[in-house]
């Protein structure tokens, strides 16, 4: 008689690492937290800059993407092309911010 087999969680690759990184990267939590801002119509002094974690981003990020876990992105076109496209709006923001005069 055989054991059943317990299914495995899907292994993180290249774009669960990227996943990660971008989590860790404290100018995407200001990013976050500028987002929510603009969108929820709120103050600074209500959600000032450095409030997004490197939790909350991992779980924002989760949730646009629509997965439990970032390993899923490197199993999931959807999730990895929605993914794709956080990476590239957050790279224009950042390039805008970065040509803004101080």
């Amino acid at each position: 008689m055989t054991q059943p087999q317990e299914q495995e969680a899907p292994r993180g690759g290249r774009l669960a690492r990227q996943a990660a990184m971008l989590c860790q990267d404290a100018a995407f939590r200001i990013y976050l937290d500028r987002r929510k801002r603009y969108k929820l119509g709120m103050t600074e002094t209500a959600l000032p800059d450095g409030t997004h974690s490197e939790q909350d981003a991992r779980d924002w990020l989760c949730s646009a993407c629509g997965i439990e876990s970032r390993a899923e992105l490197d199993h999931n076109p959807q999730a990895a092309a929605t993914f794709r496209a956080i990476q590239q709006r957050f790279g224009r923001w950042r390039y805008r911010t970065q040509r803004q005069p101080a």
